[in-house]
This record gives C-alpha cells, sequence and structure tokens, in this order.
C-alpha cells in the first residue's frame, strides 16, 4: 500500500491485513530535521548539531539522531499501515549506518506476522538510503484497527526555525570568570525551585543556602533524586519564617543574593520591604531581560512584577533600577521607550503624560545615564519602521533596550505574551535593594531560573566593583 493522496488519512482493518503486505514514505533528510528532532527531544550531542566537531569523528560529517528515523517508522505505521487506529506495542531497532544530511531515506514496513485471536501484527521495519545500504532495521508489534477510518487530513501547524542567539550560554560565558556568590534561596519545597537552586549551583553561579523546613526539603529531595547532601540547610519552621530568616542573612552580608523559592512572591516581598538594612533611597522594581528572535538586541520590560499601578516617583524609581541592570549587562547608555497605547500626549491617559514628565526629568539631569523617550505606542518603540510611517524622529524608537509599561497588568501581558507567542527566553530579577533578589515564577523554565541566577551575580559582582 502506499496511499498518496495527501487530502486524506485512511487506515486497513485487521481482516485487510495480509502477510507480507507493505507500505512505505520517502524522505530527504535536510539539517532543519535533525535541528528540530534536537530540540523536540532535548538531544543536543555536537554530532548532530554541530558540523566542525562532527567532522573530527568517525562519522567525519553531521549524521542524523538514530531515533529520527525511529519516529519516522512510527509514522508510517501509523499513517499508512496499519495506519490510524493502530496500538503501538514494541519495537526493536538497530542501528545499521549512519543518515546524513542530504540522504532520501525509504522507510518501508512489511508485515511478517497476525495473530487472529489478538488482532496483533509484527511486522519488519527498515529504513534504507538512496545507495540501498540499510540504515536501520528492526521489527514493530501493534494491535491492528478493526473499525474504518478514513476522513481529512489534519492541517499541521507551520514551523519555522530561527537561528538561536544562545543568550543564557552567551551570558555564563560572560560570568565564567566570576565567584559563585552566597545565595539565600527561600523555601524551595517544591521540585522545581529546589532543582533550580542546585542547577545554579551546578552552573557555578551561586553557593545555596537552603532555608526551609529540613524534613520536608529532605523528603522533596528523596522523592525527585536530587542531592543536597553538600548543601547548607538553615532549617525553619514554615515559609514565614525561611523569608524572615533569609532577609536576616542578607541584611546581616552573610547571603549577598536572595532567591524566591516556592512560598508566595507577597509573603516573600514583604519580609524584604519590612528589613531596614536592606532598603535603599529607591523604589523596589521588577525587571524581565528578554530576548527574542525577531529583535535583534536583548532587551528590559519593566514592571511587570511588582508595582501595581506606579506614579510618576515610583516610574522614575523603575526607569532608574533598569538602567543600571542595562548598564551591567553591557549597555552604556541604554535608550528607554517610555510605552502607552498612543505616541501623542493626550491630557485624558495618564500614562502619556507621566512619559513626557519622565522625559523633562531626563533633560534636567534628574534620570540619568539614558535616552528616554515617550509615549512611544508598542510598534513605534520596537520598529524603527513602524516610527517613520508615523512621522517620529527619535533616537529611541525602533531602537529600544528598555520598554517602561504603564501599569503591572500591561507589562505582565506584554512579558508573557513574548515569552509563550514570540518565543522569547526571559529572565528575571528584582532591583532597588542592597542585594539582588531573584524573583521567578513557578512556570519559568529551567534556563530562566539559571539565566536569572547569572545576572544575580553580575549585579552583585558590580556592586563589589562598586563598593571597592
Amino acid at each position: 500500500m502506499n496511499n498518496d493522496d495527501l487530502r486524506i488519512v485512511q487506515n486497513q482493518v485487521f481482516d485487510e491485513i495480509a502477510i507480507g503486505d507493505e507500505a512505505f514514505v520517502e524522505r530527504t533528510l535536510k539539517s532543519e530535521d535533525i535541528q528540530l528532532f534536537a530540540i523536540l527531544s532535548g538531544d543536543v550531542n555536537p554530532q548532530h548539531l554541530d558540523a566542525e566537531f562532527a567532522s573530527s569523528t568517525r562519522f567525519h560529517s553531521v549524521i542524523a539522531h538514530g531515533m529520527l528515523g525511529g519516529a519516522l517508522i512510527s509514522a508510517v505505521l501509523g499513517s499508512r499501515l496499519p495506519g490510524p487506529g493502530t496500538i503501538y506495542l514494541g519495537q526493536t531497532l538497530t542501528f545499521k549506518a549512519p543518515a546524513r544530511i542530504g540522504d532520501t531515506l525509504r522507510i518501508c514496513v512489511r508485515v511478517v506476522e497476525r495473530h487472529d485471536d489478538d488482532k496483533r501484527l509484527k511486522l519488519a521495519c527498515s529504513c534504507v538510503n538512496q545507495d540501498g545500504i540499510t540504515v536501520i532495521e528492526g521489527m514493530a508489534e501493534v494491535i491492528a484497527p478493526v473499525e474504518r477510518i478514513c476522513m481529512p487530513r489534519t492541517a499541521l501547524p507551520e514551523v519555522r526555525l530561527l537561528a538561536g542567539r544562545n543568550g543564557l550560554l552567551s551570558l555564563l560565558e560572560h560570568v565564567r570568570p566570576m565567584s559563585p556568590v552566597l545565595t539565600a534561596v527561600v523555601h524551595p519545597c517544591d521540585a522545581l525551585s529546589l532543582s533550580a537552586a542546585l542547577d545554579a549551583q551546578a552552573a557555578g553561579l551561586i553557593v545555596p543556602i537552603l532555608v526551609a523546613p529540613r524534613a520536608k526539603l529532605q523528603a522533596i529531595a528523596d522523592k525527585n533524586q536530587l542531592d543536597i547532601s553538600s548543601s547548607r540547610i538553615d532549617d525553619v519552621p514554615h515559609s514565614h519564617a525561611a523569608a524572615a530568616h533569609a532577609v536576616a542573612l542578607a541584611a546581616s552580608g552573610e547571603a549577598t543574593v536572595l532567591m524566591k523559592g516556592s512560598l508566595h512572591t507577597d509573603e516573600f516581598m514583604s519580609a524584604v520591604l519590612s528589613c531596614p538594612q536592606l532598603r535603599t533611597g529607591r523604589r523596589l522594581s521588577h525587571c524581565f531581560l528578554m530576548q527574542t528572535p525577531s529583535y535583534p538586541r536583548p532587551f528590559i520590560i519593566t514592571d511587570a512584577a511588582i508595582n501595581i499601578a506606579p506614579g510618576l516617583d515610583e516610574k522614575a524609581d523603575i526607569i532608574r533600577n533598569a538602567i543600571s541592570l542595562s548598564q551591567a549587562i553591557g549597555v552604556a547608555q541604554p535608550r528607554v521607550a517610555i510605552l502607552a497605547a498612543v505616541e501623542t500626549i493626550n491630557p485624558r491617559m495618564q500614562a502619556t503624560l507621566d512619559a513626557a514628565a519622565l522625559c523633562k526629568m531626563a533633560d534636567r539631569g534628574q534620570i540619568s545615564g539614558a535616552i528616554l523617550d515617550g509615549p512611544l505606542a508598542f510598534d513605534n518603540a520596537v520598529s524603527i519602521a513602524a516610527a517613520r510611517i508615523k512621522g517620529i524622529v527619535s533616537e529611541v524608537a525602533g531602537l529600544a533596550d528598555i520598554l517602561m509599561v504603564p501599569d503591572l497588568e500591561s507589562g505582565n501581558m506584554l512579558a508573557k505574551q513574548l515569552e509563550y507567542l514570540g518565543g522569547a527566553s526571559s529572565a528575571g530579577i528584582v532591583l532597588g535593594a542592597k542585594v539582588p533578589i531573584v524573583l521567578t515564577s513557578r512556570s519559568d523554565s529551567r534556563e530562566s531560573r539559571i539565566a536569572s541566577c547569572a545576572i544575580a551575580l553580575l549585579l552583585s559582582n558590580k556592586a563589589a566593583r562598586v563598593s571597592s
């Protein structure tokens, strides 16, 4: 069988299938196939991705993951023979030869056994390249469908692979010469937050002080096979005590970074705000450092986590904090776009009035170290073309390093839209206290948490250089 009608997908029921029946597809391997499989599987072995490294191996070039061939066999079973309704029971695979970019593989399955009592089939499977060399062979065992399925083929989403910027790798490389910082990790009493602290330790970014109920922490570590035997644990009875104790460590100088665990943000930040020794003359604010494939540079969104509806004075401090972060990551004079729904001043829209006042404050030297412009709508802030269409002449428009949002709700929505729909990576940090505060969400990825710790290390080292 070889159904080439791309409009439908249909199966063969058990009673129609005979020993010797076969089906196949042909697929020419592209570099994008290998890259996409690496993304989906997490297998980033350089043999599959790094041409220079691969050239020094026994294969002398990039080769496809072996299980990519296995996935293609699965595709024939699930879409051709037996087709939709097939239940996969088992698969053996033997990898006979490498598959390389440009190879055209014929992926074939052939029925070798059928069992009437339980509708099971055994099928010989193979992937053979254009030179007749068998790349993969094996046996599959399936339960064949007994009911006819014939339906329109589901439209698959279009996948675009954009060149990665290796933002996390670049950030880790930048902080590699720096010594890890003592970090009070506040109540890391779930697998995600505890593993994040241990990952950051393994990356050479922090030396964690785990502030939590010892028994609870140990139970989580045991359940998730996490090794905390070498970590300092400060035993406290509950999350509220953990926040208070960690803040005390930071206030005394014993810890130089604070990191949120599994407790609620309000509980954590209340402990920070109630400690005079950690306060500066500046408002605390949160910064998302973000990087998206569609924008040519990392940028900051602020404030999307701490200040709900900041007034003019609070906004000025939020900008000052963001400038400090931007300078710490190497932007000497960042461009600050003060966002609103429109790019003109409207007396009925407070965000536009605040933007104008903030720009005048920068003109008078009340906010220094950056170029400010606003109000700017989001499109004008990040697109030179959009700014030109609207006749905006600005040193900031289309080139923003910092996006100052009107309030927490708009900032939070913008950051999450960029992350979930725009493919952005992010890291989160709170500034304005005497120590950096790593503040991540429960939904943040492992990479985001590690990047946040790297930024905390960067800020801590900058503060140490200034004080010395």
